[in-house]
Protein backbone atom coordinates (compact mmCIF):
# COMPACT_ATOMS: atom_id res chain seq x y z
CA UNK A 1 0.00 0.00 0.00
CA UNK A 2 3.19 2.52 0.27
CA UNK A 3 2.96 3.08 -3.50
CA UNK A 4 -0.66 5.18 -3.28
CA UNK A 5 1.42 7.68 -1.25
CA UNK A 6 3.75 8.50 -4.28
CA UNK A 7 0.83 9.63 -6.02
CA UNK A 8 1.12 12.98 -3.97
CA UNK A 9 4.89 12.65 -3.16
CA UNK A 10 4.92 16.27 -4.78
CA UNK A 11 2.19 18.27 -2.69
CA UNK A 12 4.56 17.32 0.57
CA UNK A 13 6.72 19.88 0.05
CA UNK A 14 4.80 22.39 -0.63
CA UNK A 15 2.27 21.50 2.64
CA UNK A 16 5.46 21.42 4.80
CA UNK A 17 5.72 25.31 4.24
CA UNK A 18 1.90 26.35 4.92
CA UNK A 19 1.78 27.28 8.66
CA UNK A 20 -1.52 28.34 10.86
CA UNK A 21 -0.43 32.44 9.75
CA UNK A 22 -0.39 31.24 6.36
CA UNK A 23 -4.25 30.84 5.55
CA UNK A 24 -4.41 32.11 2.67
CA UNK A 25 -2.29 30.94 0.26
CA UNK A 26 -3.12 29.63 -2.97
CA UNK A 27 -2.62 26.08 -3.66
CA UNK A 28 -1.84 25.38 -7.25
CA UNK A 29 -2.79 22.48 -9.69
CA UNK A 30 -5.68 20.84 -6.94
CA UNK A 31 -8.40 19.52 -7.34
CA UNK A 32 -11.71 21.79 -7.14
CA UNK A 33 -15.25 21.88 -7.25
CA UNK A 34 -15.32 21.30 -11.63
CA UNK A 35 -12.74 19.04 -11.38
CA UNK A 36 -13.22 16.93 -8.07
CA UNK A 37 -12.19 13.13 -8.17
CA UNK A 38 -14.09 10.42 -9.50
CA UNK A 39 -12.12 7.35 -9.62
CA UNK A 40 -9.26 5.88 -6.95
CA UNK A 41 -6.40 7.24 -8.14
CA UNK A 42 -8.18 10.84 -7.91
CA UNK A 43 -8.77 10.01 -4.71
CA UNK A 44 -5.47 8.91 -3.65
CA UNK A 45 -4.28 11.97 -5.39
CA UNK A 46 -6.46 13.96 -3.50
CA UNK A 47 -6.93 12.63 0.12
CA UNK A 48 -2.96 11.76 -0.37
CA UNK A 49 -1.58 14.98 0.88
CA UNK A 50 -2.68 14.57 4.00
CA UNK A 51 -0.71 11.49 4.57
CA UNK A 52 2.78 12.64 2.59
CA UNK A 53 2.48 15.66 4.71
CA UNK A 54 2.62 13.34 7.67
CA UNK A 55 5.07 11.47 6.79
CA UNK A 56 7.61 14.02 5.40
CA UNK A 57 8.78 15.17 9.01
CA UNK A 58 7.84 12.74 11.29
CA UNK A 59 10.54 10.24 10.94
CA UNK A 60 13.15 13.44 12.06
CA UNK A 61 12.41 17.02 13.77
CA UNK A 62 9.02 15.21 15.27
CA UNK A 63 11.40 12.00 16.42
CA UNK A 64 13.77 14.24 17.60
CA UNK A 65 11.33 16.81 19.46
CA UNK A 66 9.65 13.85 21.56
CA UNK A 67 13.08 11.18 21.98
CA UNK A 68 16.27 13.78 22.10
CA UNK A 69 14.77 16.04 24.80
CA UNK A 70 14.25 12.37 27.04
CA UNK A 71 17.28 9.94 28.62
CA UNK A 72 15.64 7.55 25.40
CA UNK A 73 17.97 8.96 22.98
CA UNK A 74 20.94 11.50 22.35
CA UNK A 75 22.44 12.93 20.09
CA UNK A 76 26.12 14.12 21.22
CA UNK A 77 28.84 16.28 18.77
CA UNK A 78 32.23 14.22 17.70
CA UNK A 79 34.99 16.96 18.09
CA UNK A 80 32.53 19.83 16.74
CA UNK A 81 31.13 17.43 14.13
CA UNK A 82 26.87 16.81 14.24
CA UNK A 83 26.86 19.93 16.78
CA UNK A 84 24.87 21.66 13.84
CA UNK A 85 24.34 25.31 15.54
CA UNK A 86 24.01 23.61 19.27
CA UNK A 87 20.35 22.65 18.52
CA UNK A 88 20.89 18.54 19.56
CA UNK A 89 22.36 19.89 22.79
CA UNK A 90 19.44 22.30 23.58
CA UNK A 91 16.74 19.46 23.05
CA UNK A 92 19.23 17.62 25.69
CA UNK A 93 19.55 20.47 28.53
CA UNK A 94 15.82 21.27 27.30
CA UNK A 95 17.44 24.84 26.63
CA UNK A 96 15.39 25.26 23.30
CA UNK A 97 14.08 28.36 22.04
CA UNK A 98 11.29 29.38 20.36
CA UNK A 99 13.76 29.75 17.23
CA UNK A 100 14.86 26.08 17.54
CA UNK A 101 14.73 24.66 14.17
CA UNK A 102 12.86 21.95 15.20
CA UNK A 103 10.29 23.82 17.23
CA UNK A 104 9.89 25.93 13.94
CA UNK A 105 9.27 23.11 11.59
CA UNK A 106 6.71 20.62 13.07
CA UNK A 107 5.04 23.84 13.93
CA UNK A 108 4.56 24.83 10.14
CA UNK A 109 4.20 21.00 10.00
CA UNK A 110 1.22 20.11 12.25
CA UNK A 111 -0.56 23.44 10.67
CA UNK A 112 0.33 22.54 7.39
CA UNK A 113 -1.58 19.48 7.47
CA UNK A 114 -4.58 21.04 9.51
CA UNK A 115 -4.51 23.48 7.08
CA UNK A 116 -4.89 21.34 4.14
CA UNK A 117 -7.56 19.19 5.57
CA UNK A 118 -9.52 22.16 6.29
CA UNK A 119 -8.71 22.50 2.43
CA UNK A 120 -10.00 19.05 1.73
CA UNK A 121 -13.02 19.54 3.45
CA UNK A 122 -13.96 22.76 1.95
CA UNK A 123 -13.60 20.86 -1.83
CA UNK A 124 -15.38 17.93 -0.91
CA UNK A 125 -18.56 20.28 0.68
CA UNK A 126 -18.41 22.00 -2.63
CA UNK A 127 -18.30 18.63 -4.99
CA UNK A 128 -21.30 17.15 -6.53
CA UNK A 129 -20.76 13.44 -5.29
CA UNK A 130 -23.32 11.60 -3.30
CA UNK A 131 -24.03 12.37 0.29
CA UNK A 132 -22.60 9.32 1.15
CA UNK A 133 -19.33 9.54 -0.74
CA UNK A 134 -19.19 12.94 0.80
CA UNK A 135 -19.98 11.79 4.58
CA UNK A 136 -17.06 9.09 3.97
CA UNK A 137 -14.76 11.69 2.73
CA UNK A 138 -15.50 13.62 5.21
CA UNK A 139 -15.07 11.15 7.96
CA UNK A 140 -11.50 10.28 6.67
CA UNK A 141 -10.22 14.21 6.71
CA UNK A 142 -11.78 15.16 10.43
CA UNK A 143 -10.19 12.18 11.74
CA UNK A 144 -6.70 12.76 10.18
CA UNK A 145 -6.66 16.45 11.34
CA UNK A 146 -7.92 15.27 14.84
CA UNK A 147 -4.60 13.33 14.73
CA UNK A 148 -2.41 16.65 13.53
CA UNK A 149 -4.23 18.55 17.00
CA UNK A 150 -3.42 15.91 18.74
CA UNK A 151 0.51 15.88 18.00
CA UNK A 152 0.43 19.86 18.27
CA UNK A 153 -1.67 19.77 21.18
CA UNK A 154 1.26 17.44 22.56
CA UNK A 155 4.12 19.33 21.80
CA UNK A 156 2.84 23.12 22.19
CA UNK A 157 -0.36 22.59 24.97
CA UNK A 158 -1.83 26.03 23.81
CA UNK A 159 -3.00 26.36 20.14
CA UNK A 160 -5.16 27.80 17.75
CA UNK A 161 -8.06 25.85 16.67
CA UNK A 162 -8.91 26.93 13.09
CA UNK A 163 -11.51 24.54 11.20
CA UNK A 164 -12.38 26.21 8.58
CA UNK A 165 -10.61 27.16 4.89
CA UNK A 166 -10.19 29.77 3.73
CA UNK A 167 -10.02 31.95 7.16
CA UNK A 168 -11.64 35.51 6.45
CA UNK A 169 -8.57 38.12 5.87
CA UNK A 170 -8.39 40.00 9.08
CA UNK A 171 -9.19 37.26 11.18
CA UNK A 172 -6.36 35.21 12.25
CA UNK A 173 -6.96 33.21 14.64
CA UNK A 174 -5.86 33.12 18.63
CA UNK A 175 -4.59 31.31 21.10
CA UNK A 176 -6.77 28.25 22.41
CA UNK A 177 -6.04 26.77 25.86
CA UNK A 178 -5.08 23.31 26.25
CA UNK A 179 -8.03 22.09 27.54
CA UNK A 180 -9.96 23.87 25.22
CA UNK A 181 -7.98 22.00 22.59
CA UNK A 182 -8.19 18.46 24.55
CA UNK A 183 -12.17 19.14 24.27
CA UNK A 184 -12.49 20.18 20.47
CA UNK A 185 -10.55 16.78 19.46
CA UNK A 186 -12.52 14.36 21.74
CA UNK A 187 -15.46 15.92 20.18
CA UNK A 188 -14.32 15.48 16.89
CA UNK A 189 -12.92 11.59 17.25
CA UNK A 190 -16.29 10.40 19.30
CA UNK A 191 -18.11 12.33 16.34
CA UNK A 192 -16.32 10.61 13.57
CA UNK A 193 -16.18 7.05 15.70
CA UNK A 194 -19.48 5.57 13.89
CA UNK A 195 -18.74 6.26 10.59
CA UNK A 196 -15.11 5.24 10.73
CA UNK A 197 -14.19 1.59 8.97
CA UNK A 198 -13.25 -1.42 11.61
CA UNK A 199 -10.28 -3.28 10.48
CA UNK A 200 -10.72 -6.53 9.61
CA UNK A 201 -8.78 -9.22 7.80
CA UNK A 202 -10.28 -8.93 4.74
CA UNK A 203 -9.69 -4.78 4.72
CA UNK A 204 -6.66 -4.96 6.41
CA UNK A 205 -4.66 -3.95 3.57
CA UNK A 206 -7.15 -1.38 1.74
CA UNK A 207 -6.80 0.45 5.57
CA UNK A 208 -3.29 0.57 6.17
CA UNK A 209 -1.42 3.68 7.49
CA UNK A 210 -5.40 5.35 6.75
CA UNK A 211 -8.50 5.92 9.73
CA UNK A 212 -9.87 3.40 11.36
CA UNK A 213 -12.51 2.88 14.08
CA UNK A 214 -9.10 1.06 16.25
CA UNK A 215 -7.05 3.74 15.81
CA UNK A 216 -9.61 6.59 16.79
CA UNK A 217 -10.13 4.63 19.85
CA UNK A 218 -6.33 4.60 21.02
CA UNK A 219 -5.98 8.01 20.09
CA UNK A 220 -8.95 8.54 22.89
CA UNK A 221 -6.61 5.79 24.99
CA UNK A 222 -4.09 8.30 24.52
CA UNK A 223 -5.71 11.40 25.58
CA UNK A 224 -7.44 10.26 28.24
CA UNK A 225 -4.47 8.88 29.94
CA UNK A 226 -2.71 11.73 29.62
CA UNK A 227 -6.13 13.99 30.41
CA UNK A 228 -4.50 14.76 34.04
CA UNK A 229 -1.42 16.71 31.90
CA UNK A 230 -3.42 18.05 29.14
CA UNK A 231 -6.82 19.15 31.27
CA UNK A 232 -5.87 18.91 34.83
CA UNK A 233 -8.59 16.20 34.94
CA UNK A 234 -7.98 12.59 35.34
CA UNK A 235 -9.73 10.17 32.81
CA UNK A 236 -8.05 6.91 33.55
CA UNK A 237 -11.51 4.72 33.34
CA UNK A 238 -12.25 6.73 29.77
CA UNK A 239 -8.92 5.28 28.74
CA UNK A 240 -9.64 1.75 29.84
CA UNK A 241 -12.62 2.03 27.79
CA UNK A 242 -11.11 2.98 24.68
CA UNK A 243 -8.66 0.38 25.24
CA UNK A 244 -11.36 -2.28 25.47
CA UNK A 245 -12.25 -0.68 22.39
CA UNK A 246 -9.48 -1.50 20.46
CA UNK A 247 -9.00 -5.15 22.20
CA UNK A 248 -12.20 -5.95 21.35
CA UNK A 249 -11.85 -6.69 17.84
CA UNK A 250 -10.06 -9.97 17.59
CA UNK A 251 -8.26 -8.29 14.06
CA UNK A 252 -5.48 -7.09 16.54
CA UNK A 253 -3.04 -9.47 17.69
CA UNK A 254 0.12 -9.31 19.11
CA UNK A 255 2.75 -10.25 16.34
CA UNK A 256 4.22 -13.69 17.52
CA UNK A 257 8.27 -11.77 16.32
CA UNK A 258 8.75 -8.57 17.55
CA UNK A 259 11.15 -7.87 14.81
CA UNK A 260 8.82 -7.81 12.61
CA UNK A 261 6.60 -4.93 13.39
CA UNK A 262 9.64 -2.68 12.62
CA UNK A 263 11.48 -4.63 9.74
CA UNK A 264 11.84 -2.89 6.67
CA UNK A 265 9.24 -4.90 4.87
CA UNK A 266 6.95 -4.37 7.28
CA UNK A 267 3.26 -3.13 6.53
CA UNK A 268 -0.34 -4.61 6.71
CA UNK A 269 0.54 -7.75 7.31
CA UNK A 270 1.70 -6.58 10.95
CA UNK A 271 -1.67 -7.46 12.87
CA UNK A 272 -0.69 -5.45 15.94
CA UNK A 273 -0.78 -2.08 13.65
CA UNK A 274 -3.15 0.28 14.58
CA UNK A 275 -1.84 2.87 12.39
CA UNK A 276 1.63 3.30 11.26
CA UNK A 277 3.47 6.13 8.86
CA UNK A 278 4.70 4.07 5.81
CA UNK A 279 8.00 4.38 4.16
CA UNK A 280 9.84 3.39 1.25
CA UNK A 281 12.69 4.43 -0.85
CA UNK A 282 9.99 6.97 -2.59
CA UNK A 283 8.84 8.26 0.35
CA UNK A 284 11.17 10.33 2.64
CA UNK A 285 11.29 10.78 6.10
CA UNK A 286 12.56 7.94 7.68
CA UNK A 287 16.71 8.17 8.20
CA UNK A 288 16.68 6.32 11.29
CA UNK A 289 19.57 4.19 10.23
CA UNK A 290 21.20 7.07 8.95
CA UNK A 291 21.35 8.86 12.65
CA UNK A 292 21.11 6.10 14.96
CA UNK A 293 23.25 2.84 13.20
CA UNK A 294 27.25 2.73 13.27
CA UNK A 295 28.44 3.28 10.16
CA UNK A 296 31.45 1.11 10.20
CA UNK A 297 29.10 -1.88 10.50
CA UNK A 298 27.37 -0.92 7.51
CA UNK A 299 29.14 -3.14 4.77
CA UNK A 300 28.72 -6.23 7.34
CA UNK A 301 25.20 -5.33 7.79
CA UNK A 302 24.92 -5.56 3.64
CA UNK A 303 24.31 -1.68 2.54
CA UNK A 304 28.04 -0.87 1.53
CA UNK A 305 29.07 2.78 0.25
CA UNK A 306 26.42 4.64 2.33
CA UNK A 307 27.62 7.53 4.30
CA UNK A 308 25.71 7.52 7.59
CA UNK A 309 26.37 9.32 10.76
CA UNK A 310 28.00 8.50 13.59
CA UNK A 311 25.96 9.83 16.53
CA UNK A 312 22.62 9.48 18.03
CA UNK A 313 22.51 6.41 20.78
CA UNK A 314 20.92 6.19 23.77
CA UNK A 315 21.79 6.67 27.51
CA UNK A 316 23.49 3.97 29.80
CA UNK A 317 20.45 5.31 32.17
CA UNK A 318 18.01 4.52 29.43
CA UNK A 319 20.09 0.68 28.31
CA UNK A 320 20.00 -0.67 31.89
CA UNK A 321 16.45 -1.12 31.77
CA UNK A 322 16.74 -3.81 29.49
CA UNK A 323 17.74 -6.05 32.04
CA UNK A 324 15.58 -9.25 31.82
CA UNK A 325 16.75 -12.53 30.75
CA UNK A 326 16.07 -13.66 27.24
CA UNK A 327 14.85 -10.35 26.49
CA UNK A 328 14.34 -10.51 22.45
CA UNK A 329 14.29 -6.72 23.24
CA UNK A 330 17.90 -6.04 24.26
CA UNK A 331 19.15 -7.37 21.45
CA UNK A 332 18.18 -4.68 19.27
CA UNK A 333 20.73 -2.37 20.86
CA UNK A 334 24.31 -2.85 19.61
CA UNK A 335 27.15 -2.53 22.53
CA UNK A 336 30.27 -4.49 23.30
CA UNK A 337 32.37 -6.60 20.38
CA UNK A 338 30.87 -6.10 17.25
CA UNK A 339 29.61 -9.22 14.78
CA UNK A 340 28.16 -9.12 11.16
CA UNK A 341 24.68 -11.00 12.28
CA UNK A 342 23.43 -14.11 10.85
CA UNK A 343 20.60 -14.96 8.24
CA UNK A 344 17.99 -15.06 12.01
CA UNK A 345 19.65 -11.32 12.52
CA UNK A 346 21.65 -12.68 15.32
CA UNK A 347 25.18 -12.01 16.06
CA UNK A 348 27.23 -14.55 14.08
CA UNK A 349 30.12 -15.08 16.97
CA UNK A 350 32.36 -16.55 13.55
CA UNK A 351 32.24 -12.91 12.00
CA UNK A 352 33.91 -10.28 13.81
CA UNK A 353 33.78 -6.42 12.52
CA UNK A 354 37.27 -5.00 12.35
CA UNK A 355 38.03 -1.72 12.62
CA UNK A 356 38.96 -0.45 8.91
CA UNK A 357 42.46 -1.55 7.76
CA UNK A 358 43.08 -3.19 11.37
CA UNK A 359 42.91 -6.54 13.09
CA UNK A 360 40.84 -4.88 15.86
CA UNK A 361 37.55 -5.70 16.34
CA UNK A 362 35.11 -2.85 17.07
CA UNK A 363 33.68 -2.75 20.61
CA UNK A 364 30.87 -0.08 21.26
CA UNK A 365 30.96 1.15 24.61
CA UNK A 366 27.80 2.52 26.37
CA UNK A 367 29.72 5.51 28.67
CA UNK A 368 29.47 9.01 27.09
CA UNK A 369 32.19 9.97 28.47
CA UNK A 370 32.62 13.82 27.42
CA UNK A 371 35.88 16.20 26.45
CA UNK A 372 36.54 18.11 29.50
CA UNK A 373 35.93 21.93 28.54
CA UNK A 374 33.48 20.86 25.28
CA UNK A 375 29.59 20.66 25.84
CA UNK A 376 28.23 17.24 24.91
CA UNK A 377 31.07 16.58 22.84
CA UNK A 378 32.57 13.04 23.22
CA UNK A 379 35.62 13.55 20.63
CA UNK A 380 36.22 12.54 16.74
CA UNK A 381 38.77 9.33 17.67
CA UNK A 382 38.20 5.67 16.68
CA UNK A 383 37.52 4.88 20.21
CA UNK A 384 34.97 7.98 20.57
CA UNK A 385 32.93 7.35 17.59
CA UNK A 386 32.57 3.79 19.02
CA UNK A 387 30.99 5.39 22.29
CA UNK A 388 27.13 5.05 22.77
CA UNK A 389 24.78 2.50 22.42
CA UNK A 390 23.24 2.49 18.73
CA UNK A 391 19.83 0.76 17.93
CA UNK A 392 18.66 -2.17 15.26
CA UNK A 393 15.20 -1.77 16.34
CA UNK A 394 14.43 -0.53 12.83
CA UNK A 395 16.67 -2.73 10.75
CA UNK A 396 19.01 -0.69 8.45
CA UNK A 397 17.70 -1.24 5.14
CA UNK A 398 20.31 -2.08 2.29
CA UNK A 399 18.34 -0.17 -0.25
CA UNK A 400 19.62 2.73 1.20
CA UNK A 401 21.49 5.45 -1.40
CA UNK A 402 23.92 7.40 -0.64
CA UNK A 403 21.57 10.39 -2.27
CA UNK A 404 19.05 9.96 0.75
CA UNK A 405 20.23 7.49 2.95
CA UNK A 406 16.39 6.49 3.95
CA UNK A 407 15.17 3.67 5.17
CA UNK A 408 11.91 1.71 4.16
CA UNK A 409 10.58 0.76 7.31
CA UNK A 410 7.42 1.70 8.49
CA UNK A 411 7.08 3.80 11.44
CA UNK A 412 4.10 2.43 13.55
CA UNK A 413 1.98 5.38 15.78
CA UNK A 414 -0.60 3.42 17.58
CA UNK A 415 -0.17 -0.27 18.12
CA UNK A 416 -1.75 -2.93 20.14
CA UNK A 417 1.31 -3.45 22.63
CA UNK A 418 0.76 0.22 23.58
CA UNK A 419 -2.68 0.37 24.17
CA UNK A 420 -2.52 -2.87 26.38
CA UNK A 421 0.62 -0.92 28.29
CA UNK A 422 -1.70 2.23 28.63
CA UNK A 423 -4.86 -0.06 30.01
CA UNK A 424 -2.25 -1.53 32.70
CA UNK A 425 -1.53 1.48 33.72
CA UNK A 426 -4.48 3.33 33.76
CA UNK A 427 -5.63 -0.01 36.19
CA UNK A 428 -2.60 1.20 38.55
CA UNK A 429 -3.67 4.53 38.75
CA UNK A 430 -6.89 4.14 39.59
CA UNK A 431 -9.09 2.38 37.24
CA UNK A 432 -11.21 -0.67 37.81
CA UNK A 433 -9.98 -4.19 35.71
CA UNK A 434 -12.32 -4.92 32.87
CA UNK A 435 -12.61 -8.22 30.77
CA UNK A 436 -12.27 -8.21 27.03
CA UNK A 437 -13.19 -11.22 24.75
CA UNK A 438 -13.61 -13.41 28.05
CA UNK A 439 -10.63 -12.82 29.64
CA UNK A 440 -10.20 -10.49 32.94
CA UNK A 441 -7.44 -8.10 32.31
CA UNK A 442 -5.38 -7.12 35.10
CA UNK A 443 -2.14 -5.14 34.46
CA UNK A 444 0.15 -8.46 35.46
CA UNK A 445 -1.93 -9.89 33.07
CA UNK A 446 -1.47 -7.67 30.24
CA UNK A 447 2.46 -6.90 30.58
CA UNK A 448 3.13 -10.49 30.87
CA UNK A 449 1.36 -11.00 27.26
CA UNK A 450 4.08 -8.88 26.12
CA UNK A 451 7.10 -10.02 27.74
CA UNK A 452 5.85 -13.54 26.91
CA UNK A 453 6.09 -12.02 23.14
CA UNK A 454 9.72 -10.48 23.94
CA UNK A 455 10.86 -13.74 25.26
CA UNK A 456 11.21 -12.61 28.77
CA UNK A 457 10.74 -13.36 32.59
CA UNK A 458 7.22 -13.26 33.34
CA UNK A 459 6.84 -10.47 36.31
CA UNK A 460 5.17 -11.66 39.17
CA UNK A 461 4.40 -7.97 40.61
CA UNK A 462 3.97 -4.71 39.16
CA UNK A 463 3.47 -1.03 39.95
CA UNK A 464 3.90 2.13 38.21
CA UNK A 465 7.78 2.39 37.87
CA UNK A 466 7.89 -1.01 36.54
CA UNK A 467 5.29 -0.42 34.12
CA UNK A 468 7.18 2.62 32.72
CA UNK A 469 10.13 0.40 32.57
CA UNK A 470 7.99 -1.65 30.60
CA UNK A 471 7.17 1.15 28.17
CA UNK A 472 10.90 2.12 27.55
CA UNK A 473 11.96 -1.85 27.12
CA UNK A 474 8.75 -2.18 24.48
CA UNK A 475 8.55 1.08 23.08
CA UNK A 476 12.03 2.78 22.90
CA UNK A 477 12.22 5.38 19.64
CA UNK A 478 9.00 5.27 18.63
CA UNK A 479 8.17 9.16 19.90
CA UNK A 480 6.45 8.32 22.84
CA UNK A 481 9.06 9.37 25.78
CA UNK A 482 8.63 12.32 26.32
CA UNK A 483 4.81 11.88 26.73
CA UNK A 484 5.49 8.68 29.08
CA UNK A 485 8.19 10.77 31.25
CA UNK A 486 5.74 14.35 31.65
CA UNK A 487 2.97 12.04 32.83
CA UNK A 488 5.24 10.21 35.33
CA UNK A 489 6.50 14.04 36.48
CA UNK A 490 10.07 12.59 35.38
CA UNK A 491 10.89 14.77 32.20
CA UNK A 492 13.32 17.48 34.40
CA UNK A 493 15.37 14.34 35.74
CA UNK A 494 18.53 15.03 34.89
CA UNK A 495 21.26 11.92 34.34
CA UNK A 496 24.56 13.81 34.30
CA UNK A 497 27.48 13.09 31.70
CA UNK A 498 30.86 12.53 32.49
CA UNK A 499 33.04 16.05 32.29
CA UNK A 500 29.33 18.05 31.48
CA UNK A 501 29.71 21.65 31.90
CA UNK A 502 26.47 21.75 31.11
CA UNK A 503 23.20 21.14 33.10
CA UNK A 504 19.50 20.76 31.99
CA UNK A 505 16.85 23.57 32.50
CA UNK A 506 14.19 21.82 35.33
CA UNK A 507 11.41 24.58 34.86
CA UNK A 508 8.59 22.92 34.14
CA UNK A 509 7.62 25.48 31.54
CA UNK A 510 9.65 23.45 29.58
CA UNK A 511 7.06 20.65 29.81
CA UNK A 512 5.42 22.72 26.24
CA UNK A 513 7.57 23.69 23.59
CA UNK A 514 7.08 27.68 22.51
CA UNK A 515 5.17 28.94 19.95
CA UNK A 516 8.21 29.83 16.83
CA UNK A 517 8.82 33.30 17.29
CA UNK A 518 8.30 33.60 13.21
CA UNK A 519 4.39 32.61 14.13
CA UNK A 520 4.15 35.73 16.69
CA UNK A 521 5.71 38.33 14.33
CA UNK A 522 3.12 36.71 11.84
CA UNK A 523 0.08 37.04 14.12
CA UNK A 524 -0.08 38.89 16.95
CA UNK A 525 -3.43 37.22 18.29
CA UNK A 526 -1.54 33.91 19.17
CA UNK A 527 0.17 34.52 23.06
CA UNK A 528 3.96 32.39 23.74
CA UNK A 529 3.70 29.46 26.30
CA UNK A 530 4.66 30.25 30.01
CA UNK A 531 8.31 30.42 30.46
CA UNK A 532 9.55 31.61 27.06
Amino acid sequence: MKHIYLLTAAFAAMLATISCTKLDVKVESQYVKDNFPTTGADYAALYGTMYSNLSSQFGVPYFRMQELSTDAAILPARDGNFDDGGQYRQLHYHTWTFDHPNVKTIWEWGFGGINNCNRLISVTNASSVSDATKATGITEIKTMRALYYFLMMDLYGNIPIIDKFPVEAGSLPGTTSRDKVFEFVEKELLAVIPNLPQKTGANQTLLYGKPTRGMAFALLAKMYLNAQVYTGKPRYTDAVAMADSVMKNTTYQLDAKYSDIFDVNNGPQITETIFAIPYDQQIPGNQITRFGFYPALAAAYGIPGVGFSISMSTTPEYYNRFNLDNDIRKSFWLVGPQFAPDANRKPDPNKPVYIAGTTTQIVITPDLVLKPGKPMDVGNLVTDQAKGIRSVKYWPDVNAIQATRLNGNDMPFLRLADVMLMKAEAILRGAQPTAVNGEMQTPLTLINKIRARAGATAATSVDLESLLDERARELSWEAWRRNDLIRYGLFEKEYPLPNDVLSMNKDITRRLYPIPATELQLNSNLRQNPGY
